[in-house]
C-alpha cells in the first residue's frame, strides 16, 4: 500500500562524480517540515569513508540501496506513512534511479518520483572510460571550469589528490552505464531538470530519460550551466516539493 498523499517525504540525494553527500549539507534548512533531505554516500566516501569501496556499477547500486533501505525502514517505523523520493545530479542521476528501483522492489513501496538533474541517459553516453588518458593537471582544470568544486579543494594538494582519485573511480563506473543501465526501466514518475547553458547535458539530451519510465514524466528547464540545479537548491527543492506534494500541510 502506498502512504497517503501529504505525509512527509524523505529525499535521498546522490552526488555528482568526485563528490560526497557534503554537497547537500546546506539543503535541509531550505525545506519545509514535510521534506527531509538525506545525502547518500558511496561506501568508502564521506559518512561511509571507513567502509570498503564498492567496485563496479552493480556493487555500488547494491551497497547504496542497502543503505537507503535501512534508513527508510527505520524512518517508517518511527513515522508511519512517510514517503520517499530521490534526487541525483549528473553521475548521481543514473545511480539514483538504479538505487530507487532496487529499494522499491525490496521495500514494496515506490518512490513518489525520481528527480534526475543534469544527466544524459545511459544509452546516449559514450562507452568506455573517458578520463584514463587525461593528465591530472588537465582534469583539475576541467573540473575548475565546470564550477562544481570549491576552489579550496582544487588548491589543496591533499584534497585535490583525493578528488582526482574519486573522479577516476567514478569514471570507471560511468563507463559501465551504457552497457549495464541502458535497459533500466521503472514504473514510478520522473522529474527531469535540465539547464539551458549546460554543455554536458543540455535539455535535448536530458529529455530522453523519459524512455526509462512507464509513468508520467515532468520536464523542468532552468537557467544556468551544468551545476545550476545544485547551485540553486532553493529552486530545486521547490520543484521537488511541488512534484511530490511535500509542501502539503
Amino acid at each position: 500500500m502506498q502512504p497517503p498523499s501529504g505525509s512527509p517525504v524523505l529525499l535521498y540525494c546522490f552526488p555528482h562524480a568526485g563528490a560526497t553527500s557534503l554537497v547537500y549539507r546546506g539543503w535541509q534548512p531550505l525545506t519545509g517540515p514535510h521534506l527531509s533531505v538525506r545525502g547518500v554516500d558511496a561506501p568508502g566516501r564521506g559518512t561511509r569513508r571507513r567502509e570498503r569501496r564498492a567496485a563496479g556499477f552493480h556493487a555500488l547500486v547494491r551497497a547504496m540501496a542497502e543503505h537507503v533501505l535501512a534508513d527508510l525502514l527505520a524512518e517508517r517505523a518511527r513515522t508511519p506513512g512517510v514517503r520517499w523520493a530521490t534526487f541525483g545530479h549528473s553521475f548521481g542521476a543514473t545511480t539514483s534511479l538504479a538505487v530507487a528501483a532496487a529499494v522499491a522492489r525490496q521495500a514494496g513501496t515506490a518512490p513518489e518520483r525520481a528527480v534526475l538533474s543534469g544527466a544524459v541517459p545511459p544509452g546516449l553516453q559514450r562507452p568506455g572510460e573517458l578520463l584514463a588518458g587525461v593528465p591530472d593537471e588537465e582534469l583539475l582544470a576541467r573540473t575548475a571550469a565546470d564550477g562544481g568544486t570549491p576552489p579550496v579543494v582544487l588548491a589543496d594538494p591533499t584534497m585535490s589528490r583525493i578528488l582526482l582519485r574519486m573522479l577516476r573511480e567514478d569514471d570507471a563506473v560511468r563507463a559501465e552505464f551504457a552497457r549495464e543501465a541502458a535497459g533500466l526501466r521503472v514504473d514510478f514518475p520522473l522529474t527531469l531538470i535540465a539547464a539551458r547553458e549546460d554543455v554536458h547535458a543540455p535539455p535535448e539530451k536530458v529529455w530522453p530519460w523519459s524512455a526509462h519510465s512507464t509513468a508520467p514524466v515532468r520536464r523542468v528547464e532552468i537557467d544556468g550551466g551544468h551545476f545550476a540545479a545544485v547551485h540553486n537548491p532553493k529552486e530545486t527543492l521547490t520543484t521537488v516539493a511541488d512534484h511530490t506534494g511535500a509542501g502539503e500541510r
